[in-house]
């Protein structure tokens, strides 16, 4: 068994931008084990935090070629000698709880870049898109160097809009040409939408996407304006022949300058790391709860008895509350 990193080796390998070690970081931050967490917050609290990054989540419903699209967006990045960070979020089964990984195989161009680093993450049963860990991950890749984060999410619908939470520009690619686009429109995730890119641009379909993209900005401009006081833009993008890219990396340069120059850039990260604060403890008084043998067995009667309807979920986790009082105090 390979000696495991000290916190001060993960430190400097992650500052000389060691990928082996920041692969390494991510999955002890990804691990729930509680000795693993506890080297995670050494090590996150050891790292200097940057604000020059640019955070970018990326969704879109499954076929509208998120992989093939953030494949050749991170060669343009690549291009003006930028280093790129994608972490991809693969879906996990509620039934083995696995998850097939197999983002950066749809990358394999990008992957072998020095530039870019590409980690697949499974989901878990984490809502939203994202993993429970994704918040650290970028972190880790930012100190590590990388000018360019994106996020790519699952995948699946409404409950993408928690990525908004993660990332400063939020990119929802969406499809030409696969029947009414208005049709499918969810106005939740259409206002968090800082842009809109329509793929597949491309051959007998350019048509189609250049309508698609005067209808999704006439649906925008109906909306509320942003409380960034941005307005959202549509593109169009071919990643088959190379088109749009720059484009789109030149409307998220003029994002960043018109919220950096409001101050909205830096409240919207203030009010991240007022998440992530909320969202730690929450996580830690669940580890806490777990620690408790007695807890663990009384949990699990009453989720059977809730089941049942021989109790309210309310009055249940009421039970549970007074019980672990009652067992710190024994403590």
């Amino acid at each position: 068994m390979k000696p495991r990193l000290s916190t001060e080796e993960y430190a400097a390998g992650i500052a000389s931008g060691d990928r082996v070690v920041l692969a390494k970081a991510i999955s002890l931050a990804e691990s729930n084990l509680p000795e693993d967490q506890k080297q995670t917050a050494e090590l996150l609290a050891q790292l200097k935090p940057k604000t020059t990054t640019i955070r970018i989540g990326i969704t879109g419903v499954p076929g509208v070629g998120k992989s093939t699209f953030i494949e050749a967006f991170g060669k343009h990045i690549t291009s003006l000698n930028k280093k790129i960070a994608i972490l991809t979020i693969d879906p996990s089964s509620q039934l083995t709880k696995g998850s097939i990984l197999g983002d950066k195989t749809r990358m394999d161009e990008l992957s072998k870049n020095p530039l870019a680093f590409i980690r697949p993450s499974a989901s878990g049963n984490t809502l939203g898109g994202t993993t429970g860990r994704t918040r650290e991950c970028i972190l880790l890749c930012e100190a590590a160097g990388y000018e360019v984060i994106i996020v790519e999410t699952v995948g699946v619908g409404q409950s993408e809009t928690g990525v908004k939470s993660l990332v400063d520009f939020f990119l929802l690619l969406m499809l030409a040409g696969a029947g009414d686009e208005l049709q499918g429109i969810k106005k939740g995730i259409m206002e968090m939408a800082d842009a809109i890119v329509i793929t597949k641009a491309d051959g007998d379909n350019v048509k189609r996407a250049k309508e698609a993209q005067a209808d999704y900005q006439h649906a925008l401009n109906l909306f509320a304006e942003n409380t960034s006081g941005w307005k959202s833009k549509v593109l169009t993008s071919s990643a088959l022949e190379n088109k749009g890219m720059k484009e789109v990396w030149e409307v998220i340069l003029d994002f960043k300058d018109h919220v950096t120059l409001s101050g909205y850039f830096e409240l919207q990260r203030k009010e991240q790391r007022t998440t992530a604060f909320r969202e730690s403890f929450d996580q830690l008084m669940k580890n806490e709860l777990n620690r408790f043998t007695e807890i663990q067995k009384k949990s699990a009667t009453l989720e059977q008895e809730v089941a049942d309807q021989k109790i309210s979920a309310h009055e249940a986790a009421g039970q549970l509350l007074e019980l672990y009082y009652r067992t710190i105090k024994k403590t």
